[in-house]
């Protein structure tokens, strides 16, 4: 197999074994598997045949095993067999039983041993003919046969490495797109981000590094999948634990995360040690270690808010920057209604719905936020509503309306046994409540409707009024950040105009003044600089709908 001068085949197998990761032991059974395969079709498939590698020799040997037997009476495998007058005739001293081993000569240096073999063997061998023409079919099926195995062997160990690895964090290089899906190299082995596991505002060209999360890694028969996301909030949680040593040591614990990918993110962290501020050691010094995880996400926000045991408590934190005026606990339906001061309604729910979608995730309630105007509205309407309802008391409607009744249609269709269990509710005086409601549900409906477009009236009212109509009160209001609960703080500080706030250089002053913090006095800064921009933009809208020509110097 190996010509003179070449390569010897032991080393060829050594090397290969080094390159590949493959146990050389693993290559040499495959190899001589290989050649006695190719030795067996080639011969016949009833020859009791073996190969042995000879590292010395740098060979396959091919040997077929005789047995010796008195007469052959089974005409298959009269190619395995010699009767004893044959072997004794040859000058063979043998017995019955006795078993004989040939080497079959196939490589073109041992045509000499081959030649001599036939004169004395030929007969019983039968290879004469069969010989010409091995040497290069052995070869062939050899390299065939070594090749795929150290692919498979490969695919195998890729696999063993990588199962190991699904949920952690890997770093690769985009290669190229298929049909949407990134192609990632990892170096031993090429990984796939599907489409679905890719962030919209991401994109990679050719060379670029990527980091993702290993979602999965499945045994295909082409080689195993190695599944990434980028989507994924497991990678929000991940990087953290990079960033933050007090999380990979256990002392900081990330007890919820939430994420709309290339957005926004929120997660609740806890300590174990009270010396240990959980979200400052994932904040960082001078926002380090966020910074590092927001670079990562390519410019995702990211809200780190302190757990708490107490539901309330906790969707409250979940809901920041949004101050949350009450908090009312459904236990049954694992509902709240979250009650926020009316200029804190739109922070509270956020773009989309997106701050009130992110908090629900984060502590698993189901959310409901009203702002306190809404509110009251709501319990004015229960009040006319439920107290128009026989034997039904002004103490009784706030009994019914903490126990989730607003209107007489609830009443209406409750189960009786349920509305029975209502403290200071006459079991008696039941069906004629249920009665009355069913007729009063019509007009709640048409009151409702009144609301609503009164809501809306209101609303686009306020829309089309003119900033110049508004004290500097209401225009301070009108900045996220600032509201009726904090505007005393701000004007007490000096900062009475919005102007005033976007003139500020030093945030420090801003977040200790008014007592929000730098980083809120950040957003608020930057708020107000938005406000301003889209203030002088309705302006100049509203003077044109009325002729009037733009103030010099305003901002379109």
């Amino acid at each position: 197999m190996t010509p003179a001068g070449s390569l010897r085949l032991d080393d060829v197998l050594t090397q290969v074994a080094k390159d590949k990761g493959i146990d050389k032991a693993v290559l040499v059974a495959t190899l001589e598997d290989a050649m006695k395969t190719a030795a067996k079709k080639h011969f016949g498939q009833d020859r009791n045949l073996e190969a042995k590698f000879e590292p010395e020799k740098g060979v396959v040997e091919i040997f077929q095993a005789i047995q010796v037997v008195q007469v052959i009476e089974d005409p298959i495998q009269a190619v395995n067999q010699i009767t004893t007058d044959q072997a004794q005739s040859r000058g063979m001293e043998v017995q019955p039983g006795d078993e004989l081993v040939f080497q079959i000569f196939y490589r073109d240096e041992d045509a000499a041993e081959a030649k001599a073999q036939d004169e004395q063997y030929g007969d019983i061998l039968g290879l004469k003919t069969f010989r010409r023409g091995f040497g290069r079919i052995a070869a062939q099926t050899a390299k065939q046969v070594l090749l795929q195995r150290t692919r498979d062997v490969e695919r195998e160990n890729v696999f063993n490495e990588y199962k190991d690895r699904k949920g952690e964090i890997v770093t690769g290089i985009a290669r190229r797109l298929e049909r949407g899906n990134l192609i990632v190299d990892l170096g031993r082995a090429e990984a796939v981000l599907p489409v679905r596991e890719q962030v919209p505002r991401e994109v990679y060209r050719p060379g670029d590094r990527v980091q993702a999360f290993v979602l999965d890694v499945l045994r295909e028969a082409k080689g195993p999948q190695i599944i990434l996301s980028r989507a994924s909030v497991n990678l929000l949680t991940k990087l953290f634990e990079m960033e933050v040593p007090e999380i990979a040591e256990g002392i900081v614990v990330i007890e919820a995360a939430a994420r709309e990918p290339g957005r926004r993110s929120k997660i609740a962290v806890s300590s174990r040690d009270g010396d240990v501020d959980p979200v400052g050691a994932c904040v960082g010094i001078k926002g380090s270690r966020v910074q590092a995880v927001v670079q990562e996400l390519r410019g995702e926000k990211i809200d780190i808010v302190e757990f708490d045991e107490d539901p309330a408590r906790f969707v409250c934190a979940a809901l920041a920057p949004a101050e949350v005026s009450r908090v009312i606990i459904d236990e049954a339906n694992h509902a709240m209604e979250i009650i926020v001061p009316d200029d804190q309604l739109s922070l509270a729910i956020g773009r989309s719905g997106q701050n009130v979608r992110l908090a629900w995730q984060l502590t698993g309630w189901k959310l409901d936020i009203n702002s306190e105007s809404r509110v009251k509205e709501m319990r004015e309407f229960a009040s006319r509503s439920l107290g128009s309802l026989p034997g039904v008391s002004e103490m009784l409607v706030e009994t019914l309306y903490a126990h989730g009744f607003r209107m007489a249609k609830d009443v209406a269709d409750a189960n009786p046994e349920v509305l029975a269990q209502i403290p200071g509710l006459d079991a008696a005086r039941i069906p004629a409540m249920q009665e009355t409601a069913k007729s009063r549900m019509v007009n709640d409906s048409i009151e409702l409707e009144q609301l609503e477009r009164e809501r809306e009236a209101r609303r686009l009212e306020e829309q089309r009024k003119h900033p110049d109509e508004l004290s500097q009160d209401e225009r301070l209001i009108r900045v996220t950040g600032i509201g009726s609960s904090n505007l005393g703080a701000f004007k007490l500080s000096g900062y009475n105009t919005v102007e005033d706030v976007v003139k500020e250089a030093d945030l420090t002053r801003l977040g200790n003044v008014a007592g929000i913090g730098i980083k809120k006095a950040r957003q608020v800064k930057s708020a107000a600089e938005r406000y301003l921009q889209e203030e002088a933009k309705k302006r100049a809208e509203l003077d044109a709908l009325k002729g009037k020509p733009p103030e010099a110097g305003v901002l379109a």
